[in-house]
């Protein structure tokens, strides 16, 4: 049946589990820049879906009246990044594989034999962003009522100097901390394992969960530097984010393949011919990057 298909997959074995460290974060972070430098425009192409999407929901959210939610939307959205970058994940897929990886390959992920599994994943994490939407506005009515604040200068005077808006950055940090964990922690290799192999979606949770259980502090710190990553592309007004999305997007295909042993049997979408393929204009300007990525040692 279709839908057990969905939460099953075809695959019955569950994946191996690798112990990582830091040195293994570290050069998934330098695969993920080098697969930005090599394809820039598909990156920055995909990426500026963020804004626009994180617009329309602030929009959709509260109206006009977003200066409560300005900071749990931007934090929270990275709750849906994972999915949001299912093309970056493919990108890395097919430029290891050395497969074309020409811009239309990033839709790719609409064939993956585990779409539906996808879809599952992609609207929990959506349900997830909406609860913890709606859990930080009742804090904010908490500690401040339903009273909307007048201007910016009027909320952040509220926020930064009253013993209320203490309370609100602790509160709201912590609850928004634990959303994070949980996020992290059902999505860090499920969505790429997804893409990997036809398995399901309580596979591919129970095998994100795994990978935490195992590497506890690798995955913590991973999530540090996420969140760090993510501040700092936030200044100014966002542009730093068409670089750090990508570069992280792509650094978390590579985490996936050290995190996860591989199983070349369940990987049948890599049975396409390998070797070089012609560009088009759209592949401007990664062209003028090198391919300058090896296997290390």
């Amino acid at each position: 049946m279709p839908q057990a298909h969905v939460i099953t997959g075809a695959t019955a074995a569950a994946p191996q589990i690798r112990r990582i460290g830091i040195a293994d974060l570290k050069y998934a972070l330098r695969r993920g820049l080098d697969d930005f430098l090599a394809m820039p425009s598909h990156a920055v192409f995909l990426c500026l879906i963020y804004p626009v999407v994180g617009i329309a929901l602030a929009r959709m959210a509260m109206g006009n009246n977003v200066l409560p939610l300005l900071f749990p939307l931007a934090a929270g959205f990275a709750l849906v990044g994972p999915f949001a970058a299912l093309g970056l994940y493919e990108m890395s897929r097919r430029r290891e594989a050395g497969l074309d990886v020409s811009w239309k390959h990033a839709l790719d992920v609409f064939r993956s034999p585990s779409i539906g599994a996808i879809a599952v994943l992609g609207l929990m994490l959506v349900a997830l962003f909406l609860v913890w939407i709606a859990v930080a506005q009742s804090i904010y009515v908490a500690y401040f009522g339903y009273t909307p604040a007048a201007a910016m200068s009027d909320f952040l005077h509220q926020v930064l100097t009253t013993p209320a808006g203490w309370g609100l950055i602790i509160v709201g940090n912590g609850v928004g901390f634990l959303f994070a964990v949980l996020a992290l922690t059902l999505s860090v290799v499920s969505f790429p394992l997804l893409l990997d192999r036809d398995v399901g979606a309580a596979t591919a949770i129970l095998t994100s969960v795994r990978a935490v259980l195992a590497n506890p502090l690798a995955m913590a710190a991973w999530g540090l530097i996420v969140a760090a990553l993510l501040a700092i592309g936030s200044l100014p007004a966002l542009l730093g984010l068409t670089v750090v999305l990508p570069v992280l997007g792509h650094a978390t295909w590579h985490l996936y393949r050290r995190v996860v042993e591989p199983d070349d049997s369940e990987r049948q979408r890599f049975n396409e011919p390998k070797g070089p393929s012609r560009r088009s204009a759209a592949d401007f300007p990664a062209s003028l990057f090198p391919r300058r990525w090896s296997e290390p040692s």
